[in-house]
């Protein structure tokens, strides 16, 4: 077995019935694979040796009963250390150990305990006492247990107070973010329905428009279309005025006309011309006619009297 790492086929060789003594091995690592190896070697002598600190895979080796770590450089256990469950008597005197690994107090079989020589904390310290004697360290193991259970108590307490802490805030956390999801619906909601109720608006600001847009096309095509149906029947009594008009003073012009020619065939040298005599005889014709239906007409009306 080498003294840096204690390996070797000598190992085996040192196991005397169920006790290993690697004591004065000037040791700086424990050969775990080796003890692992010897099911067998439950009292482990380790005392005397340069050991600073011990691998985590130590705690693996749960067939330990009685285990000598005195007078090494220990500095801290393993924080797993109470998977030794096995332990009944364990030496760390002469070390630098200043507290102990809370797993500690899980070693529910351990009877003999010495802390002598290590810079405790003052309270670990007063807990082990001085283990000069059986009685004493029997005592030491006693007493650390109970305050190494304390301290896992309040740990636990702790733990599950802080597990309750952040279970309490997230369930605040969760229904804060439910609440803000549900303002936030109801934020989608309320915009929606503005939405909604705003399309609808212009909807029917849009058919009113149309509406009233029709309704204006319809009065004006209706006013077009009755000036036009009114103004129609009178043009024609204004053309028939009109044309009575012309006529009448073609007639006026005409009887002016006669007028005047009779007058220039009766009073004027005229009288002897052609056109004149014509136009004597003519006038002598029509008064004779005229006088003769006056004469007709005084008889009619004397037979009807009568």
């Amino acid at each position: 077995m080498s003294r840096g790492g204690g390996k070797g086929p000598s190992l085996r060789d040192k196991l005397d019935g169920n006790e290993l003594d690697l004591s004065l091995c000037d040791l700086n690592e424990v050969p775990v694979r080796e003890l692992a190896a010897l099911p067998k070697a439950t009292i482990l002598d380790l005392s005397c040796n340069n050991l600073i600190s011990l691998p985590s895979d130590f705690c693996s080796l749960m067939h330990l009963v009685k285990l000598d770590l005195s007078k090494n450089r220990l500095q801290q256990l393993p924080l797993d250390f109470g998977r030794l469950v096995n332990l009944q008597h364990l030496d760390l005197l002469n070390n630098r150990l200043v507290t102990l690994p809370v797993s500690f107090a899980q070693l529910k079989n351990l009877k003999w305990l010495d802390l002598k020589d290590n810079p405790l904390d003052p309270v670990l310290a007063k807990v082990a006492g001085d283990c000069l004697d059986e009685k004493q360290c029997k005592q030491a193991a006693v007493k650390v247990l109970q305050h190494m259970k304390a301290i896992q108590s309040e740990q636990d307490r702790q733990r599950q107070w802080k597990l309750q802490a952040e279970r309490e805030m997230e369930k605040k956390r969760e229904a804060e973010q439910r609440a803000k999801e549900a303002h936030e619906r109801e934020l989608r909601k309320r915009e929606k329905a503005e939405e909604k109720e705003r399309r609808r608006r212009e909807y029917d600001a849009q058919k009113a428009a149309k509406q009233e847009m029709e309704k204006k096309t319809k009065k004006e095509t209706v006013q077009t279309r009755k000036p036009a149906s009114s103004s129609r029947p009178p043009q024609p009594p204004r053309h028939k005025h009109s044309w009575s008009r012309s006529v009448l003073r073609v007639l006026l012009f005409a009887l002016l006309c006669i007028l005047c020619t009779l007058a220039a065939c009766k009073l004027t040298e005229l009288q002897r011309q052609p056109l004149c005599v014509s136009v004597n005889t003519l006038y002598e014709d029509v008064l004779a006619a005229l006088q003769n239906h006056k004469t007709l007409q005084n008889l009619l009306q004397q037979n009807s009297q009568q």
